[in-house]
């Protein structure tokens, strides 16, 4: 049967942007079918969508995708029709360390996404869903939290008294602050905004920042830590935040690099880095038994994302437009 699917076409664009159908082939052995109800929003999609890494040929987006198993093929023991599952960044990474580079594996990049009403796929692309999660919440986990998440937990070893800076208030960062608040950390959180700040400090961040008025803020941070530097750094500015991210770190400290959101290249300090010496960790999402083991935390926790705002899948250009225009405090989502 054929399904509603947005299908972004060679190129990319928000032109190139069209609501086509696909087939949702009955499950084969170790594979499942998905209802999809909710998708979240990525800088790595907007990329995709809006033709900053324009697709080759037609591709369906996104990502992070939640939704309802509705059949199960032969063999499939992990799940049951009505299950409610969340899609894995790298289908094929399932534990240790990367075997895959770059995004060819990826849904919503190299293969096709979730910004559809029907999927099947093996059963290692997706995962359980947190109990008690609606498909919206459970839908922002894929991307931004297993970054957060690996980031700090699996990379970092966060432990209770460390200390972790985030930076904004994109889905990464906020995770990041729930999973340090979550494990006993103390967070500096730093924005441009005042009113983002401030919904940070209710949040549990320590201490707030607005790098606008305080340009030097790696210093800051250094002094609020009593000259010592953070543990962590989720950093997921760039190149422009990088040198402050170091200035803020403490000696033998880890900056996990995440986002390019100032640029793709640019100056970076070796001399600090290796003065300090640093640990800066590339971060690019994680693999499933880590998305499994988060999942096993939340559960425990019982913590709950932070969605701004939910469009109809239809309305994916206009997300993407909110998404540009920085007002939002936490996930975007698309419901199905």
């Amino acid at each position: 049967m054929a399904h509603k699917a947005i299908v972004v076409n060679p190129g990319g664009g928000y032109d190139n942007v069209i609501i086509g159908v696909r087939e949702a082939a009955n499950p084969k052995e170790g594979e499942i079918t998905v209802r999809m109800h909710a998708n979240s929003l990525n800088y790595h999609d907007f990329a995709v969508v809006s033709g900053m890494w324009g697709p080759v040929e037609p591709r369906i987006p996104m990502a992070d995708g939640a939704g309802e198993v509705i059949a199960v093929g032969p063999g499939v023991s992990e799940f049951s029709v009505g299950d409610r599952v969340v899609s894995t960044f790298f289908p094929t990474w399932l534990a240790g360390t990367p075997p895959v580079e770059g995004f060819a594996t990826v849904p919503g990049d190299g293969i096709d996404g979730y910004a559809r009403e029907t999927v099947t796929k093996h059963v290692n692309a997706f995962t359980h869903a947190p109990i008690g999660w609606s498909h919206t919440e459970a839908s922002t986990l894929t991307t931004a939290a297993l970054t957060a998440w690996r980031a700090l937990i699996a990379d970092g070893a966060l432990k209770a008294g460390d200390t972790v800076l985030v930076q904004g208030t994109g889905g990464v960062s906020i995770f990041a602050l729930q999973f340090a608040k979550m494990v006993g950390a103390k967070v500096i959180a730093t924005s441009s905004s005042d009113t983002k700040l401030e919904r940070l400090g209710a949040m549990g961040a320590d201490y707030t920042l607005n790098y606008r008025t305080t340009p030097d803020w790696g210093q800051v941070v250094r002094e609020l830590t009593s000259g010592r530097g953070v543990d962590h750094v989720v950093e997921v500015g760039g190149p422009a935040t990088l040198e402050q991210s170091m200035i803020a770190t403490r000696v033998g400290g880890h900056i996990s690099l995440i986002g390019i959101l100032t640029g793709l290249g640019g100056e970076v300090s070796i001399v600090t880095a290796l003065i300090k010496q640093l640990r800066l960790q590339g971060v690019l999402v994680g693999n499933r038994a880590q998305q499994q083991d988060m999942i096993r935390a939340i559960d425990a926790n019982g913590m709950l994302p932070i969605i701004d705002r939910c469009f109809p899948l239809e309305e994916i250009v206009e997300a993407f437009r909110y998404q540009e225009s920085n007002r939002h405090f936490g996930k975007i989502c698309l419901e199905m």
